[in-house]
């Protein structure tokens, strides 16, 4: 007896007999019909469905060597439904993506109802999504598949050759395409992609080498956390340039305009404590940020555009308004400096310059706790939930100090030791700048709703 298994259509059009417990019978097409039903309540309980059929053996058949005249005039045997459950977390990273405004789709080789069961299941077929057949594929222009992706979220019974314009049909409508495949005729489709991804475990050598990245788990759900950790990585990247290019142009303000209204000679602050600050507060506090672990709803914020600047305008909007900020801080404690210790014989006292130099560091210190985020409350993500943060600042704190009280130190820097009045106003003017970050981030909030 020859045995043979396939899909049940396919099966079935080979078949003209049945096996039933009276016995073979023949198989009309009413009871085709039947069979066919059942595979489709099978499928709708996402059951991937196999038809099994046998052919007496005889001499001909023996010696038969076309596949085509073996698998004829077959006679079924029944169909078995097997189940292949989603990975537990699947389902979570999936919602977790679609949060982020990653749309996935699901493309297989199943049948539509089997392949609809399982994506409604998962959530990814939704009420007015469509699915598309690999046969209405093979009918469908290039340009109608174009028009077609944007709503369809299920593609089944499809080949590895339809993977290629689906893709490229994705790309047409200026997505970005992640494709994910394991076999030889996936490379093709894992290539035209913006970023193949193969599968480490399973996948070909073909499929690997064709990929941009290997999953080495073969699960989903790593995808989602490696967008994840990526857009940590760059909101990291973007709260150290905002940091430094808010306190940097703030300085620049403050010489600047300084030496404008009161004269070269008038600069608050000199070129050794310039140095010494940026020392303290352009190096470890800056470079804590990029240990920050990221906000809560990072995953939940919309996608950058392919073109999107590192300066966006949340940060132009950051910049100006703490560079402005850290000015007028620093130059009303100069003002109050002058008024408290006069002048010297080429310029302002000491004991001014002293006020601008530990107003501006403190500012900046304190800048960098608003600077983890640029739209929630340092208070929601916690004054300490950065050790890094915390422990540079503190440091950079340390340094500062080290060269207002150690004896020889506040000589070359030219500063004098405060008052506990004067520190009094160093620390209410270091907030401004703090205040003021934290009160534009519900706007930073408001710019960022309206984007997505």
């Amino acid at each position: 007896t020859w045995l043979t298994k396939g899909a049940p259509d396919l099966i079935l059009d080979r078949c003209k007999y049945e096996l039933t417990v009276e016995g073979v019978v023949p198989l009309t097409e009413g009871r085709k019909t039947e069979i066919m039903e059942a595979n489709s309540r099978m499928a709708r309980l996402a059951l991937r469905v196999l038809a099994f059929a046998q052919r007496t053996a005889d001499d001909t058949l023996s010696a038969a060597t076309d596949p085509a005249e073996v698998e004829r005039d077959l006679i079924f045997v029944g169909l078995m439904g097997m189940i292949d459950p989603p990975r537990p977390e699947a389902k979570v990273a999936i919602a977790k993506a679609q949060a982020a405004g990653i749309r996935v789709i699901m493309i297989t080789g199943d049948y539509a109802e089997t392949a609809v069961a399982i994506g409604v299941e998962l959530g990814i077929f939704h009420p007015g999504d469509s699915v598309l057949t690999g046969q209405e594929l093979e009918r469908m222009s290039d340009e109608t598949l174009t028009e077609e992706v944007r709503s369809t979220s299920i593609f089944a019974r499809v080949s590895p050759e339809h993977k290629v314009r689906i893709v490229a049909a994705l790309r047409a409508n200026d997505y970005i395409v992640s494709m994910t495949g394991d076999g030889v005729n996936d490379a093709p489709a894992l290539k035209q992609a913006d970023i193949g991804v193969a599968m480490g475990i399973t996948g070909t050598e073909v499929s690997r080498e064709a990929s941009d990245m290997i999953l080495t788990d073969d699960n989903f759900a790593t995808i989602v956390s490696a967008v994840e950790e990526g857009r940590v990585i760059f909101a990291n990247i973007r709260k150290f340039v905002s940091f430094l290019l808010s306190c940097n142009v703030g300085e620049i303000l403050v010489i600047f305009v300084t030496s404008i209204i009161w004269g070269a000679g008038f600069a608050p602050l000199l070129p050794i404590q310039l140095l010494w600050l940026n020392l303290i507060t352009d190096s470890l506090p800056a470079l804590a940020l990029g240990n920050e672990r990221g906000e809560p709803d990072i995953m939940e914020q919309p996608p950058r555009g392919r073109g999107e600047s590192i300066i966006n305008r949340e940060m132009i909007l950051g910049i100006i308004t703490q560079s402005l900020a850290i000015f007028g801080a620093v130059y009303v404690a100069f003002m109050y400096g002058l008024q408290t210790y006069g002048y010297g014989v080429a310029g302002p006292h000491h004991g001014a310059r002293t006020m601008a130099f530990l107003t501006l560091i403190l500012a900046e210190l304190l800048r960098t706790y608003s600077s983890r985020s640029s739209h929630i409350s340092i208070f929601r993500l916690g004054v300490l939930g950065n050790p890094a943060v915390v422990k540079g600042t503190l440091i950079s704190a340390l340094m500062m100090l080290l060269v207002v009280y150690l004896p020889g130190l506040n000589t070359i820097f030219k500063t004098v030791m405060p008052s506990l009045a004067d520190w009094g106003v160093i620390i209410g003017l270091s907030l401004i700048p703090f205040i003021v970050g934290e009160a534009v981030k519900p706007l930073n909030k408001l710019l960022c709703k309206r984007k997505s």
